[in-house]
């Protein structure tokens, strides 16, 4: 094995460091875009992973870290959870709202600080609510995949499914008005699952994310219930419209709608605000949709002509 050499302090780069380090400091300056320096720090990335781990282990019990839980020692391990996950997302939720450079002001960050603890608290109270509503994704993919044998396979296995449950954690923190937050969220799992779903988006009850990886849900989507997704899915935009000064237009519908019991296949795209996909409706692999579909029906690619050759 070589061994490692400590550089020579007086070695000519080694002299010229300073120079670099005041170049790096003044390009803070003219690129203040890129940095935060005088402001209240944002959201840490990693306290972030850490509260999606710890309000996983409170929705699923006895799946994660811990096992040996029963009824009667749950309550004081769920209690230390929720008092851990109060702490951490109160301080991560302030800093979010830290939005204004006077934020840092005492009596302002004692307000947001107040701001945090309350939100916070309001998305402890949904936690049962997220419940109900991840056990039904779990009975969407338990009878939407023959090859899943129980939903235990669902909860530890499907990539898809820890997407969703990352969406549905930040859709919550989304709807509170939490800013950045559930946009780190979403990131997280699209880093680990190869999911992108945007928490803005608005999905009902039962979603299915088969296989799941280059899957991309925008967000102003629209989705019902018992809907299915296969992997390499893209429910995005059509276009981006500019106002008069040639900055992109906010806030309005830009990605499709599906209604209930929508099917869509392998590396389907599907683009346009006003495109609505109707209940019932399949579209077949690699299907490119940018008009509306009505309700029911099946939109296939002409399947293409295979040519064989056999070499002399």
């Amino acid at each position: 094995m070589l061994e490692l050499q400590m550089l020579n302090p007086t070695s000519a780069a080694r002299t010229r460091l300073p120079e670099a380090t005041k170049k790096i400091v003044e390009s803070y300056g003219a690129t203040s875009v890129m940095n935060r320096l005088n402001r209240c720090p944002l959201p840490n990335k990693e306290a972030i992973a850490e509260v999606l781990g710890d309000v996983n282990e409170i929705l699923f019990p006895g799946y994660r870290r811990r096992d040996q839980l029963n009824l009667s020692n749950v309550l004081y391990y769920a209690g230390d959870l929720v008092d851990k996950l109060f702490y951490t997302l109160s301080v991560q939720v302030s800093r979010a709202l830290c939005d204004s450079p006077d934020s840092c002001d005492p009596v302002k960050k004692a307000t947001l600080e107040e701001q945090g603890a309350e939100i916070t608290l309001r998305f402890i109270e949904r936690i049962p609510e997220l419940r109900e509503e991840l056990a039904k994704d779990v009975e969407a993919a338990y009878k939407g995949d023959p090859a899943c044998k129980s939903t235990d396979e669902v909860v530890f296995c499907y990539p898809g499914f820890d997407a969703i449950v990352v969406y549905r954690i930040a859709r919550v923190l989304w709807e509170l008005g939490v800013p950045l937050i559930p946009r780190m969220m979403t990131e997280i799992a699209h880093s680990r699952t190869g999911v992108d779903i945007h928490p803005g988006a608005k999905i009902g009850s039962y979603f299915f994310i088969d296989h799941g990886t280059g899957v991309v849900i925008g967000e102003t989507c629209v989705i019902g219930d018992w809907v299915k997704l296969y992997q390499g899915v893209t429910l995005g935009a059509l276009s981006f419209p500019k106002d008069d000064a040639g900055e992109l237009v906010r806030g309005t519908k830009r990605h499709p709608t599906l209604e209930d019991s929508v099917v869509v296949y392998a590396n389907a795209t599907i683009l346009g605000g006003d495109v609505v996909i109707g209940k019932g409706a399949t579209i077949g692999s690699s299907a490119w949709i940018t008009d509306s579909v009505q309700p029911g029906a099946t939109v296939l690619i002409e399947a293409p002509k295979h040519v064989t050759k056999i070499r002399s």
